[in-house]
């Protein structure tokens, strides 16, 4: 890209406020860079049914104005006109104060005119008076898909049941259904429709820890609506009508909660971020951790709510820094149910650099482990990251629809029970039974195969022609020079199948000189990688596994598998491969300038260390790279292996991805996760994989995160020769990004040619990267964009001792020499599959 061009898209691009998705907050720029407009402050709703039921004349308060029967008399189905009221009555609203009885079922039907996401108020306290006893009235209420309330009895006190529904059609039915000798009633109803960014369809599951998706199908009823810190706020001042209440009945030693507040002026919205959420006067008071005069300041901040262990939660909290004096001072943890749902919450940084900035993250408690408790935690970190202390602005709690969209009690609209998990466990036990008899059948199969194996077995061409059942025949393979020819060897592999060019064993040993150990450029677990030449004189690079190989049968068809399946500039090639004579034998493109790891230390013979611009445009190669292995297929494929020595360079300094052999498919529809043993390379391990063995993309966005570290610092992602707090480079790294210090850590031979935003940007990327839980983090695509940005920063302003050539067209590097010794220190990455 031209400098005059760069420059221009550094200034358009600095003038966007750039964060990381998460779930629940708006994000100001899209994947391909366009802006995202403003969110708007206010909210006028296209649907407000609004019926102060029993009513006979129209009721204003508390901000909204309510309908008399009469006037919503068309939305009405019922056989009775009961009314009953009492201007007397102990009550909160005038609300209240009258209702509609009905001793046989009654329909509300109200004409949406934007389907989508809509709150549902119902206003319940028996009033006496009347020949119907209301105290005792029995009933339900339910729409055409979710049941709200089961049997439901009244308390002798006012109640208001708040749910969110997400109606897909143009009209929404609300039944009241009286048990049979019963009354239901009602005091007043409200049909108010919802912004859409007010639910989003992910979440930060609890347990198991991960990914909680689909949200958007289920109903939910509003529990707790908290004001931390902070008084009431009515319906009249939250712009959607909502009540919030104060936090101190369930708070947990409130001795050691201190509360907070600034005016809400203060509060800053950056653009893209909702002010629908929740209003400003949340976000405007907070609890953050008192002087309890304790010697150990490191206590949490407690909050414990009472709920239904038959339910699963979902859980928004509300936060803004209004404590800190600067950036980067505040680290926390956030705990749910005694899990840690969030380390190290950084506000300013999520939020980009801003103090009182509004932010909120959204969490799925499961079922599984849900009590008849709810607890939210805050507190520090315990570590040297900052002041100590903690602090939450708000808390929202909504019970989920169970399997038959229920809100109450264990049964659907049609009658279906609830799955309590027994009819899963059958499930798994009859899987299991038919799994385990497969398992025996195979081998018994394997067995008798093996006594009527041939007596020339052992000098059958390929290792795989009779015993595996992937066994081909006579399959057609490309010859030598290109041309199709039948060959009869039984090859695992078939050429019909798209699977590259099957080489003869001779034609390997031609290549390299019949295995000469001078044609040797690395040594790995998967066995010797060679450098030969085929056909007219083309470089190629022959992996071939030997017979002490920790690797086996499984690599060797994953990574010809794999890369038959892809092409893209920024993945290695496979030509072919050989399983002749027991052989597992992958030919490649040569990649000339080898390793990416050996450009960043330098000090070899021939490969002085990288310049910036280089390392950044290597970076965004590999990303390109990885991007598309996320997003090429269907599913998707996650590399599983992400590390500097799996990042290769050709002649012009190209990075190109390499190594597929421990790769796998991404996770199918309706599936959060791929379950799998751990494998990868320590140091570079996503940790939450590590726990869980639930493999994810963004379990390489975490390996990539410590690739970027280690091109910035040019250290090893572990050294066991350092003190314990500097052994991990991903955790020492991040020690030092959120004292904002990150180029203190940087490699000294870059020293004066690094521009401070640039910087700043790839930091800020890496963490994105690192974070601890999978949902938190960036996707690759956005770390595209981030990096791209970062060069382009550096592009329009480098400082003065930077270089500025290098790049896909050329670099600054001096070329090596082809010798296969020079080739054997630049290529040891194909050989190079340890640490699994």
């Amino acid at each position: 890209m031209r400098r005059g061009a760069a420059l221009l898209l550094a200034l358009l691009a600095a003038a966007a406020y750039i964060t990381a998705p998460v779930s629940g907050q708006g994000r100001p720029v899209t994947d391909s860079g366009a802006e995202t407009p403003p969110t708007p402050s206010s909210f006028t709703p296209k649907d407000s049914f609004l019926i102060d039921c029993g009513g006979t004349s129209p009721l204003t308060t508390g901000g909204k104005s309510y309908k008399t029967d009469a006037q919503s008399n068309h939305l009405l189905s019922a056989k009775d006109a009961i009314r009953v009221a009492d201007d007397k009555a102990d009550v909160p609203s005038p609300v209240y104060s009258t209702a509609r009885v009905f001793k046989e079922e009654a329909v509300y039907s109200f004409p949406l005119a934007v389907p989508g996401w809509h709150f549902i108020r119902i206003y319940l306290f028996p009033l006496k008076g009347g020949d119907v006893d209301l105290a005792s009235a029995t009933f339900s209420v339910v729409t055409d898909d979710n049941v709200l309330l089961h049997s439901f009895t009244p308390e002798s006190k006012p109640v208001l049941k708040e749910y969110l529904v997400n109606a897909t059609e143009n009209r929404l039915a609300v039944k009241f259904q009286p048990l049979k000798g019963s009354a239901a009633f009602v005091n007043a109803i409200e049909v108010v429709n919802a912004p859409d960014e007010l639910v989003t369809d992910s979440a930060l599951g609890i347990a198991p820890l991960g990914e909680a998706t689909g949200l958007a199908r289920d109903a939910y009823q509003v529990l707790y609506r908290l004001n931390v810190g902070g008084p009431a706020i009515g319906p009249a001042n939250d712009t959607l009508g909502r009540q919030w209440d104060p936090d101190t009945p369930y708070v947990q030693s409130k001795e050691a909660v201190k509360d907070v507040s600034v005016p809400t002026s203060t509060i800053k919205f950056p653009d893209g971020t909702s002010k629908l959420v929740a209003p400003t006067a949340v976000y405007a008071s907070a609890a953050k951790m008192a002087d309890a005069d304790v010697g150990n300041a490191n206590f949490n901040l407690t909050w414990r709510v009472d709920v239904d262990a038959s339910f699963s939660y979902w859980v928004r909290l509300f936060f803004a820094d209004i404590v800190s004096k600067s950036t980067n001072d505040l680290y926390f943890d956030v705990y749910i149910n005694g899990r840690k749902a969030i380390s190290g919450l950084d506000l300013t940084t999520v939020t980009g650099g801003e103090l009182a900035a509004p932010y909120y993250k959204d969490f799925v408690v499961n079922q599984s482990v849900a009590t008849d408790k709810l607890t939210v935690q805050v507190g520090p970190m315990g570590q040297d990251t900052g002041r100590i202390d903690a602090l939450l602005n708000g808390i929202e709690v909504l019970k989920m629809s169970n399997s038959v969209g229920a809100l109450d009690g264990e049964f659907g609209v049609d009658g279906r029970r609830a799955d309590d998990g027994s009819g899963s466990r059958k499930a798994v036990a009859a899987v299991g039974f038919a799994m385990m008899f497969g398992a025996f059948a195979g081998l018994g199969a394997m067995v008798v195969k093996w006594y009527k194996r041939p007596q020339d077995w052992e000098r059958r061409e390929s290792f795989s022609s009779w015993l595996l059942p992937i066994h081909t025949g006579q399959s057609f393979t490309t010859g030598s020079k290109g041309g199709y020819g039948s060959h009869k060897s039984g090859n695992t592999f078939s050429s019909t199948m798209g699977l590259g060019r099957f080489f003869t064993f001779a034609e390997i040993q031609a290549a390299t000189q019949n295995f000469d150990e001078k044609a040797i450029i690395g040594v790995g677990g998967f066995g010797n990688v060679y450098v030969g030449e085929i056909d007219d004189g083309t470089k190629v690079a022959v992996k071939r596994g030997s017979a002490e190989s920790e690797q086996g049968i499984n690599e060797f068809n994953t990574e010809i598998q794999m890369l038959s399946k892809l092409r893209h500039r920024h993945l290695v090639s496979l030509i072919g491969y050989c399983d002749e004579n027991q052989e597992m034998i992958l030919v490649y493109e040569y990649m000339h300038n080898g390793v990416f790891r050996d450009h960043i230390y330098g000090g070899k013979e021939g490969v002085p260390a990288l310049p910036w611009k280089q390392r950044l445009e290597i970076c965004i190669g590999a990303a390109r790279g990885l991007h598309y292995l996320h997003t090429g297929t269907a599913q998707g494929i996650i590399h599983r292996d992400v590390k500097t020595t799996n990042i290769l360079l050709d002649d012009n300094f190209v990075a190109k991805v390499s190594d597929f052999g421990l790769s796998k498919d991404g996770p199918g529809m309706n599936q959060l996760h791929v379950s799998t043993a751990v494998k990868g390379s320590f140091g570079y391990l996503d940790p939450e994989y590590f726990r869980c063995q639930q493999l994810t993309d963004k379990s390489d966005v975490y390996s990539f995160g410590v690739v970027l570290l280690e091109a910035l610092c040019a250290r090893p992602p572990i050294d066991p020769q350092l003190p314990r707090e500097q052994v991990s480079l991903a955790e020492w790294g991040m020690q030092w990004k959120r004292k904002g210090l990150i180029d203190k850590i940087m490699d000294p031979k870059l020293a004066g040619t690094v521009n401070q935003e640039s910087l700043s940007k790839f930091a800020d990327t890496a963490a994105k990267c690192l974070a601890e839980f999978g949902s938190d983090r960036i996707s690759m695509g956005d770390v595209l964009w981030n990096l791209e940005y970062a060069l382009q920063l550096q592009d329009a302003n480098p400082p003065e001792g930077a270089q500025q050539d290098g790049g896909d067209g050329g670099s600054s590097l001096p070329p090596d020499t082809s010798t296969t010794a020079a080739g054997a220190e630049l290529f040891q990455q194909l050989a190079d599959m340890k640490g699994r």
